[in-house]
């Protein structure tokens, strides 16, 4: 799927913008699923139906698969580990090249607010085949783990204790830093709720992460951000008016703690612009980011 600003591909119709940003509000809980559904209603777009616009704006899984399960080139089981502060036990999707000899940087790949999802699960192996090991937890796995639909995992995420959440992640981090096929330097990379994370991990765990990229993530608590020492690759889309709303207090918090980061807005696009399960992907973009991302692991992982 390839898209081009509003453009989607799949349906041959361009999205009004609306749209997009009460997508966003649905998906983060701001709105029900009967408001979503009534204001998609409200907009006259000629030839196209509510069900249409809305199943232009849900996740379609079978467009996100950029590494294939089976590709020769990396090898992908699952690893599961103790996280007694948090809800329990961890179960996530570790990912390595094929080739591995020795020791190798690690990258933890945190999800969204929904569970672990092909999309994310695919980011995963993405990064293996960039020649680290991947680790990416499934904070549903106490729940049975992803139920195969967003919705369903957003509202099985929702039941679940925040600071537990958070010491699963924490859990997985040291985890996976400690690896034995770890070298021993640590990379986060998030999207959405995910993108908290990796900012919450190099505040509350400094020591840990080595380095982050948080995908259009909100910062952590403004007390814990005296703590961070990772250097920050920072990706945010030019639309997403509700994250960016956070970005210039949470700069001079970086700037006064003398933090070592790069902030890259990318034009016209909106949150979830690296999704490409969505109409919210755009490949150009989304390309870029990923090769800065991949670049600057290489930069402060493998030194």
């Amino acid at each position: 799927m390839t898209l081009k600003n509003n453009y989607n591909a799949e349906e041959n119709i361009i999205i009004p913008q609306e749209a997009f940003d009460w997508y966003d509000e649905y998906a983060h809980g701001m709105i029900d699923r009967r408001t979503f559904m009534k204001r998609l209603a409200s907009l006259a777009v000629v030839g196209m139906s509510t069900n249409i616009l809305a199943s232009a704006l849900l996740p379609n899984y079978a467009l996100a698969e950029q590494v294939s399960f089976n590709d020769e080139s990396i090898t992908a089981t699952y690893e599961t580990l103790d996280s007694p502060k948090g809800l329990g036990s961890v179960k996530g999707y570790f990912v390595k090249p094929a080739n591995l000899t020795g020791t190798a940087p690690a990258v933890l790949v945190v999800h969204e607010n929904r569970g672990l999802n092909p999309y994310v699960k695919d980011v995963a192996r993405r990064v293996a085949k960039a020649g680290f090991i991947a680790f990416a937890p499934d904070i549903l796995h106490t729940l049975g783990g992803y139920p195969g639909n967003d919705d369903e995992g957003r509202k099985m995420q929702s039941t679940l204790d925040r600071e537990k959440i958070e010491q699963d992640f924490i859990a997985s981090a040291k985890y996976l830093k400690n690896h034995s096929l770890s070298n021993g330097k640590l990379g986060g990379v998030g999207f959405c709720f995910g993108g908290y994370i990796i900012n919450m991990l190099v505040a509350r765990v400094p020591d840990v992460i080595n380095a982050g990229v948080p995908f259009y993530g909100t910062p952590a608590a403004k007390d814990l951000r005296k703590n961070i020492n990772a250097p920050l690759l920072i990706q945010l889309g030019e639309l997403d008016k509700r994250v960016n709303a956070t970005w210039p207090e949470y700069e001079q918090d970086l700037k006064a703690n003398n933090v070592n980061y790069v902030m890259h807005m990318y034009k016209n696009v909106n949150h979830g612009f690296h999704n490409d399960s969505t109409s919210r992907y755009d490949q150009k973009n989304a390309d870029l980011a990923w090769e800065r991302t991949i670049a600057f692991f290489n930069k402060h992982l493998r030194s």
